[in-house]
């Protein structure tokens, strides 16, 4: 297999335990100046050979191991790659970067991008409630694939906006579960939905909430 090396095995043995143990989804970290990260950044890779220099050589490793992975992962299991939008340098990572590994890892059978930014270099990012959402957006708009959008969420209503508007597919969180292990519980709440509740935390949820379980259960 050309290109393959110890560290493209090492991302496969890793998706075959993941495998293994049953795991629904498995996302594939190419973003923060990771090691894939730095393939796909011109500020880190500075390679002269088939692995550097242009956009196509610098995304070729990370393609290599993506086509990797989703060879050992089960084909009815959902795989993603999180990359960076921009590394907000100009002498990184661009939007039009971005677009395009998307177009090569939906060609490949990725079912969607994860755009974030930053960590090849020390720059100063506009940090802001949603501030890489415009990425993700202009990723599923161009590329023709699934994204989720990250990056200081933590507004229910802001999320489901993102979703709504077509902006992105889904929403993470790091932050914000982190501050609130039950955001989604309070986001539904708020929202107007239901998620099911244990028994035990019905006290600890809201009478609505109560009341819909007895009546469905009655």
């Amino acid at each position: 297999m050309p290109g393959w090396s110890p560290s493209l095995e090492s991302f496969v043995r890793a998706t075959e335990r993941c495998a293994r143990l049953g795991l629904d989804m498995i996302e594939i970290h190419a973003a923060h100046g990771y090691l894939l990260s730095s393939f796909l950044s011109p500020i880190a890779n500075r390679r002269d050979d088939a692995y550097g220099g242009s956009r196509e050589n610098r995304m070729r490793f990370p393609l290599e191991v993506f086509a990797a992975m989703r060879r050992a992962w089960p084909a009815g299991r959902p795989i993603g790659v999180r990359c960076n939008g921009t590394d907000w340098d100009e002498s990184g990572i661009t939007p039009d970067d971005a677009v395009a590994f998307a177009r090569a890892l939906k060609d490949l059978g990725c079912d969607y991008v994860d755009a974030s930014s930053g960590g090849n270099s020390m720059t100063k990012i506009p940090l802001g409630p949603g501030y890489q959402v415009p990425f993700a957006a202009r990723i599923r708009r161009e590329a023709g694939i699934p994204t989720m959008a990250v990056g200081l969420i933590r507004d229910p209503h802001q999320a489901e906006a993102i979703v709504a508007g077509g902006e992105a597919d889904l929403v993470a969180l790091g932050r914000g579960i982190l501050n609130d292990p039950r955001w989604p519980w309070h986001a539904a709440e708020v929202l107007g939905a239901q998620v099911e509740h244990p028994y035990q935390y019905f006290r600890a949820v809201t009478r609505e909430g109560i009341a819909q379980h007895f009546a469905k259960t009655s």
